[in-house]
């Protein structure tokens, strides 16, 4: 008992709320309204068609009203503005309203959700909403009777607009048109200042090589023999011995030692590192490899050193030539290359 007794409060409650949720739905007239027939004191009643010349009326929320003569066809929508107001509706409760258009009091009678009546100078007038015409061209026809309001005279003769949706879907195409032209127009301009910034990388990439050979070429004799004996002692010394046994037993070199490489190196090639860094934003993979190659470590050796497959090895190098001469070479020519700085 004490469940049924809940379930009933429940059901009731609910009923209560729907209730007073279907009472707070005001009606609005919000939206367009066409003119369906006029009704004099004396009984006489004129009817209005789409097709012939009507009146149309969009309300923007209830606050302002748009008035233009309308005359529909299949192609198109003929608009004469007529008027602009603000208006005013009060909800008085029991399906009761108070209408105002500007300062006049008008009787206003909710039929229901899609028809309403206005009485206007002893006249009714019945409207019905026209939410498909609202839809597709209430943006429109409010802004032409705004323009038409606010720049036509009073004196002057009533003028017509053409609403035609196969010219606004021809205005749609030349739009997209627009927007794909401007989209292919940035795409063009990025391409070129791509290759623009490709251009200026290219040549002050060969100018670094070319200083690099002029560096080389232009070094005294006794500094080139000086090199050489330097190379000599040092890949005939104990210290590169161990560090070759190291590398070729496999044994995976830690960070600190792969610094320990760099310095050594500098001691030998001071501009080595600098020289392999401006030429190109290198991995760490491709970095490590240009030092080994340096070292005179043989790929196989790099390959194990590196935890890489001896194809990958070789494909890193032939990948630096291209990159930095652009154009295709080997493996070997890109080792030719890196014994060939550094001074």
């Amino acid at each position: 008992m004490k469940q049924l007794f809940l379930m009933m409060i429940t059901v009731l409650l609910i009923s209560g709320c729907s209730s007073r949720c279907d009472e707070q739905q005001a009606f609005s007239l919000q939206g367009a309204w066409m003119l369906q027939q006029v009704c004099t004191p004396e009984g006489h009643i004129t009817h209005y068609m789409p097709n012939d010349q009507t009146r149309l009326r969009i309300y923007q929320g209830d606050s302002a009203m748009f008035e233009c003569k309308l005359i529909q066809t299949e192609q198109a929508l003929v608009v004469e503005p007529q008027n602009k107001s603000s208006v005013t509706l009060f909800d008085k409760g029991s399906d009761e309203y108070l209408y105002m258009e500007g300062d006049d009091q008008r009787p206003i009678t909710v039929v229901n959700d899609s028809v309403i009546t206005i009485q206007q100078i002893g006249r009714i007038f019945t409207w019905q909403r026209a939410d498909s015409i609202g839809e597709e061209w209430g943006e429109e026809i409010r802004a032409i009777i705004d323009r038409h309001m606010e720049y036509e005279r009073p004196f002057d003769a009533p003028h017509s607009y053409v609403l035609s949706a196969k010219e606004r879907e021809q205005a749609n195409v030349i739009h997209l048109l627009e927007y794909a032209t401007i989209g292919c127009l940035i795409v063009l301009l990025s391409i070129a200042h791509i290759a623009q910034v490709n251009r200026k990388a290219k040549k002050r990439l060969q100018q670094q090589l070319q200083q690099i050979q002029e560096i080389h070429e232009e070094l005294p004799q006794p500094v080139k023999q000086a090199i050489e004996n330097i190379e000599s002692a040092y890949f005939s010394s104990d210290e590169y011995y161990t560090l070759q046994h190291r590398i070729t037993s496999g044994q995976r070199l830690k960070e600190e030692e792969w610094y320990e490489i760099e310095a050594q190196l500098k001691k030998i090639y001071p501009g080595f590192s600098s020289q392999l860094r401006n030429l190109h934003v290198m991995s760490e993979l491709e970095y490590q490899t240009c030092l080994l190659i340096k070292l005179r470590i043989a790929p196989t050796d790099i390959a194990t050193i590196l935890s890489r497959d001896t194809s990958t090895i070789s494909t890193v190098r032939s990948r630096l030539y291209k990159k930095v001469f652009d154009k295709k070479g080997g493996a070997r020519e890109w080792d030719e290359f890196i014994m060939s700085i550094g001074a």
